[in-house]
């Protein structure tokens, strides 16, 4: 699939996707991160309350029990087994154990090159970032 939307087999849907991911990209450009996924959040609850709205008042019209439109969906089962949760926390553990132990590495400077590499080339790439997208990374 992604490399049909990529070759742009399909125009319209290519055009959908592309378009919507330029428009999320100048939205975090001109708001904050928050702000444009509270906006997607409202526009997202207002679409499917009008839509089930629209379906209650067209079986009403037609006098038909086709029930909730979201049924399906409703149904399906999206809690995580006690095995899941046990296997993504110790994954997660992993990995935030060992960026704690770069990080004090890095920032208490056990070697002088590593430091400075982290000062020179990570630090000022995302304060430059921050410079071109001042919304983008506020909270």
């Amino acid at each position: 699939m992604a490399i049909d939307l990529l070759y742009w087999r399909d125009i319209k849907q290519t055009g959908i996707v592309f378009g919507s991911f330029l428009l999320l990209l100048f939205s975090l450009t001109q708001f904050s991160v928050v702000s444009v996924v509270a906006y997607l959040a409202l526009a997202a609850l207002s679409a499917t309350i009008s839509f089930r709205i629209y379906k209650s008042v067209l079986q009403a019209v037609q006098k038909t029990d086709e029930g909730h439109p979201f049924k399906a969906y409703l149904e399906l089962e999206i809690t995580l087994s006690q095995e899941q949760i046990q296997k993504y926390t110790d994954c997660l553990q992993f990995y935030v154990n060992n960026t704690l132990k770069e990080l004090r590495r890095l920032f208490l400077v056990q070697d002088l090159v590593d430091s400075l590499k982290v000062r020179l080339l990570k630090a000022f790439r995302l304060t430059v970032l921050s410079f071109i997208f001042p919304n983008g990374v506020t909270l």
